[in-house]
């Protein structure tokens, strides 16, 4: 049995990966997130309750320990909310560690976020603006400010006090909203006064509990397809949500991962902006957006929805390292007569089976697509893989044969008890 485990998306994010760390965050001590910040989202639901939410890991709910690993970026104001958000509703979060190396947002990343974002017109990439990119701009500049300086008041003030400066030349040339020194270090003090306890070095306790014999489980945000360097470039994310990730976002040696757990839908979603071969601009479409509820956790923007894409999948498992598919919403594709799965591309004349690295190939990629038989059993209480109708069987072992990567885990609906277990990871 494995003692460590990453759990990726294997499309463009809002795969369900939330429900599937929720459900190894019982067989894990530690649940770590290693990227990204608030703007991926999480819904969780157990027990007639259902949770949203954007930073802390959906192993909130079940791990002795919960990291905010060194590559995230964290909005302290949007955290803070998301703790008492869960105190509220009787959830303890006293368990959660924040690495001293992470990151910090401030109010001027989000203002460059949307002013960048306005001045790319017709080239937006679809942006959250919640300020993920300028914050990790800063970090690559060097110029970041980092939790460990955040806590410290004499090192955010100063460093502060330098950002203000450089940020405010450029925010006023577009005549946006300008941030004081003043006004931000007052407000962004207290809040490093509330964060202050629950920042360390996770590195250490991570490798601490490694030796220890606990059980770790590493969570990414989005999706492969929107790593900043194996995704559809640009409409990417950030940071590194594939399981690569994980080793420089949480601090630990490559060696220490012993399984990759990619999370895929039963079709394709997609939003924001960017390519996407297999989309479905019709009244399926429409149906598959309805049944499965197809709206941003974070933006509430509709997604976009397409056939499985098995190209972009076999890229997943190639950059990543996949060992398991977790296939979630499969009880969504009930009652749709003849389903495609898409096999290969065909670009400009030629079949491919991989994703072209320019955006301008990749939006010529036509699917190309084998039809199988549905289904209209419903599947949701469906505890066992045998007792699936047979088309959904085929279906499954299809997308394993295309991908080339076992499934092991099959989720029929949002419920932790609507999960069927092909191979125990942790």
């Amino acid at each position: 049995m494995a003692q460590t485990a990453v759990v990726v998306g294997t499309q463009w994010g809002d795969e369900g990966k939330g429900k599937i760390t929720d459900y190894l965050a019982s067989k894990a001590n530690y649940v770590v997130r290693y990227q990204g910040g608030n703007n991926a989202g999480h819904t969780i639901e157990f027990n007639n309750e259902q949770f949203k939410l954007k930073l802390i890991p959906s192993g909130v709910f079940r791990a002795e320990k919960i990291i905010l690993g060194n590559g995230m970026v964290i909005n302290p104001e949007s955290l803070i909310e998301e703790i008492k958000y869960l105190n509220d509703r009787n959830v303890s979060t006293n368990h959660i560690r924040i690495s001293n190396r992470a990151h910090v947002i401030l109010p001027y990343h989000l203002e460059i976020d949307a002013l960048q974002e306005e001045l790319r017109q017709d080239q937006k990439v679809g942006t959250t603006k919640k300020g993920i990119g300028p914050a990790y701009t800063d970090k690559y500049a060097r110029t970041g400010i980092r939790m460990g300086e955040f806590i410290d008041k004499e090192t955010f003030a100063e460093k502060l006090k330098y950002q203000i400066d450089e940020k405010n030349v450029l925010l006023s040339k577009y005549n946006k909203p300008i941030n004081t020194f003043e006004e931000v270090f007052n407000k962004y003090n207290q809040y490093a006064d509330y964060i202050r306890p629950f920042v360390t070095d996770t590195s250490y306790e991570i490798d601490e509990a490694l030796q220890q014999g606990k059980k770790i489980l590493f969570e990414g945000a989005q999706g492969v397809m929107l790593d900043i360097d194996h995704g559809t470039y640009p409409y990417v994310t950030s940071s590194n949500p594939s399981a690569a990730g994980a080793t420089v976002g949480a601090g630990i040696g490559p060696t220490k991962i012993d399984e990759v757990v990619g999370v895929v839908k039963a079709y394709s979603t997609r939003v924001g902006e960017g390519a996407l071969p297999t989309e479905l601009k019709n009244e399926l479409g429409d149906y598959i957006r309805k049944v499965g509820r197809e709206y941003g956790t974070v933006t509430g923007r509709a997604r976009r929805v397409g056939w499985f894409d098995g190209v972009i999948v076999s890229h997943t498992r190639r950059v990543s390292g996949l060992t398991g598919l977790s296939i979630n919403l499969l009880d969504v594709l009930t009652n749709i007569e003849t389903l495609k799965l898409c096999v290969a591309y065909e670009l400009d004349g030629e079949v491919i089976h991989f994703v072209p690295s320019t955006i301008k190939e990749f939006e010529r990629c036509k699917p190309v697509y084998i039809e199988m038989p549905g289904w209209t059993e419903n599947i949701t209480q469906v505890k066992h893989f045998e007792d699936l109708p047979l088309n959904a069987q085929n279906y499954v072992r299809k997308i394993e044969e295309i991908t080339k990567v076992p499934v092991v885990i099959i989720s029929v609906g949002p419920d932790r008890e609507q999960t069927m277990i092909l191979k125990e990871i942790l």
